[in-house]
């Protein structure tokens, strides 16, 4: 068997899911009303494909960001850890400060590999769609399904377009194939571009609003700020070769991902950072209880003061009663 026949086996299951929760949605649209071939029906289709795939994702989020802070949490120990072992190249100091390091992860309970988590989860959905529209117009030829979806459903979506552009068309094969629509080309155009800019403004708010001095000083930060502009040329370039369903899948959760992270940035900022000073400022200025480094309260509200200074007076009362 080779590689791409091994992957897709393992992403079978992957693409039995995907193509199911785009029939789902497909057939609940047509239900209301919808027209079953149109391509904003199937493209509503692929958004509901996004939101429950994100949805699912929340979890491992809240994961992500609780690992980011056990992260940044150990960044002094870390450094204390590189200071120890600096200058020492051989491979016993180097196996040394490498068990200390995971030792030192796991006591904060992270890793370095836990802000990928989401990404990386998503990748198997992305390409299975990616290879579910891709085989759409063969199967369409060929009068065949794909998964869980029907040869007929098929055929709907191999014509559905918007805006004049077919949603199972890319950009380079028909730049390739000499026949090019006009509005495949600008569609997709339009899709990736949209695609790189709501990825980069979401890296850059974080790394600009969402992480603590100790965090932009470190090597590591470095390497940020060049995945910074890698990772959405990366994208950009390969997405002149996914179909406009794909797009249209990829820059939604784009969209959801910068609509989170402006959440979490903004109610649950990461301690010591531009966007938790500013926190502090708009609680202060509401008249609410402050917070430290460890989320935990430096200013205890009136009525709580009350509660523990009365909790504090019940003991003694007691006490002396029985000792009358």
């Amino acid at each position: 068997m080779d590689l791409f026949g091994f992957l897709g086996t393992i992403l079978t299951p992957f693409k039995w899911l995907v193509s199911w929760i785009m029939w789902a949605f497909h057939e609940g649209f047509t239900f209301i009303g919808l027209p079953s071939g149109s391509g904003w029906t199937w493209t509503l289709s692929i958004v509901g494909l996004v939101l429950v795939i994100r949805a699912a994702l929340i979890p491992v989020f809240v994961r992500q960001i609780k690992a980011q802070r056990g992260m940044q949490a150990l960044q002094p120990e870390m450094k204390k850890l590189q200071a120890k072992y600096k200058g020492k190249t051989d491979q016993l100091s180097r196996q040394a400060m490498a068990q200390e390091q995971m030792a030192l992860y796991k006591s904060h309970g992270t890793n370095p590999f836990s802000a990928c988590l989401p990404i990386l989860i998503q990748m198997p959905f992305f390409f299975s769609l990616f290879q579910v529209l891709s085989g759409v117009a063969h199967a369409s030829q060929n009068n065949q399904g794909i998964f869980a979806l029907s040869a007929d459903q098929i055929k709907q979506f191999d014509n559905a377009d918007i805006f004049g552009a077919r949603l199972s068309d890319a950009f380079l094969p028909q730049i390739q194939n000499g026949n090019s629509n006009i509005s495949v080309v600008i569609l997709s155009l339009i899709m990736i571009l949209a695609m790189i800019a709501s990825q980069f403004i979401t890296q850059k708010q974080i790394m600009s609003k969402n992480m603590s001095d100790e965090a932009m000083a470190s090597p590591f930060m470095r390497q940020q700020k060049m995945m910074l502009y890698i990772l959405p040329l990366v994208f950009g370039v390969g997405g002149i070769n996914f179909p406009i369903g794909v797009l249209i899948y990829w820059t939604t959760t784009n969209l959801w991902t910068m609509g989170q992270q402006f959440f979490v940035i903004r109610r649950m900022p990461t301690p010591g950072s531009p966007a938790y000073r500013e926190y502090m400022k708009r609680r202060e200025a509401k008249g609410l209880p402050l917070v430290n480094h460890q989320g935990k309260k430096t200013e205890e509200t009136v009525s709580e003061v009350v509660e523990e200074i009365k909790g504090q007076r019940v003991q003694p009362q007691r006490k002396n009663r029985r000792k009358k």
